[in-house]
């Protein structure tokens, strides 16, 4: 099992988050990971990438250009690496940041109204995870103990109440993703 994964939007939407908790799900279930993060040097607004291989055995090198799974929340990260997606793999996005639906014929497109489910739970923090809900469930390698103890690892102890809430939002990402196409 190896998967190599692009988590890309703005500044702020918890790109990096999302990649640092999947990497230490990943770590959690004793998986082989690598974590490289790429961002301007805007606090918030700028671009922002995360690349992420989940592998059961060694990674031979954490830079990779093409991607089993792109996780995309804005429109220039849509534009960016759509096409970087291999033949069979699967795109991941969030339709609130998209003006241009995917074209790719290819690949399975997911979509995930992931400021619908924050808003439901109360809390725009937990956009992002709502978005690595729909993830996990068209990529279930990880189990959900192993995502929750990589959430405690990566939240820092003072926000320990958002423990649960993150939970939630990965949940209900889970039941709400759409599959738009799929390639069978």
């Amino acid at each position: 099992m190896k998967e190599e994964i692009i988590i890309a939007g703005f500044g702020g939407q918890g790109v990096l988050s999302m990649g640092k908790i999947l990497a230490y799900s990943a770590i959690m279930q004793d998986l082989e990971v690598t974590w490289m993060p790429s961002y301007g040097p805007e606090m918030r607004g700028g671009t922002a990438n995360v690349c992420v291989i989940v592998s059961d055995r060694k990674i031979s090198s954490p830079i990779i250009t093409r991607y089993d799974t792109a996780i995309i929340l804005n429109q220039q990260s849509l534009d960016k690496f759509e096409g970087s997606i291999k033949a069979g793999g699967l795109l991941v996005y969030d339709p609130s940041g998209i003006t241009r639906v995917p074209e790719r014929k290819d690949i399975t497109v997911c979509s995930i109204d992931a400021i619908d489910v924050a808003a439901e739970i109360g809390n725009a923090k937990v956009y992002n995870m709502a978005v690595l809900g729909a993830y996990l469930k068209m990529r279930p390698a990880l189990k959900m103990e192993n995502v929750v103890r990589g959430l405690e690892k990566s939240i820092p102890s003072r926000y320990a109440d958002m423990i649960q809430k993150n939970r939630e939002a990965i949940e209900k990402g889970m039941e709400r993703v759409k599959i738009l196409s799929e390639i069978r």
